[in-house]
């Protein structure tokens, strides 16, 4: 058992772990550190329930092996508490009941933000490209849709506070 130990930025703190070869990002992030918003569902890469924020961009933290993110930085949901498009989302998503179950929602919520944060007038089509990678088995998808264009236009409005 070797000693090295896998050092990255963890929701803003330095963090290291014993380097594990084979482990999962998602694995370590639930039962290393107690990050359960990141979900674990296919483990294949397809439903997009284990999203996190890999260096500014969402990755499956099922595909990323745990040594992958040496050097990193990965926020998860639970990060992203204070972040106005969050909270925007995470309001419209309450509004248009878009969360049913809610095994899902982090990882929309994730894909959801990366979205808004490059283009703050998606169109309902450009919405739909986004989340695609997201499997939800309960809501039909139109009121994620939706939530995710009125959270647009709640930062849209409100973009001058």
């Amino acid at each position: 058992m070797s000693d090295e130990k896998i050092r990255f930025t963890l929701n803003g703190r330095e963090v290291a772990v014993p380097a594990a070869t084979r482990g999962h990002l998602g694995d370590l992030l639930r039962h290393g550190f107690g990050e359960t918003g990141t979900h674990i569902g296919c483990e294949h890469g397809v439903c997009g329930a284990c999203n996190v924020v890999m260096d500014g961009v969402v990755v499956r933290s099922c595909l990323t092996l745990a040594v992958q993110v040496a050097g990193a930085e990965i926020e998860t949901i639970e990060h992203l508490g204070n972040d106005r498009n969050v909270a925007a989302l995470q309001d419209a998503f309450v509004a248009r009941n878009a969360f049913q179950c809610g095994y899902c929602t982090p990882g929309m919520i994730m894909t959801a933000r990366e979205l808004l944060a490059g283009n703050a007038t998606p169109r309902r089509d450009e919405i739909r490209d986004a989340i695609s990678g997201n499997l939800c088995r309960c809501t039909g998808y139109q009121s994620i849709v939706e939530a995710i264009a009125d959270a647009a236009e709640t930062l849209r409005e409100t973009a001058g506070d």
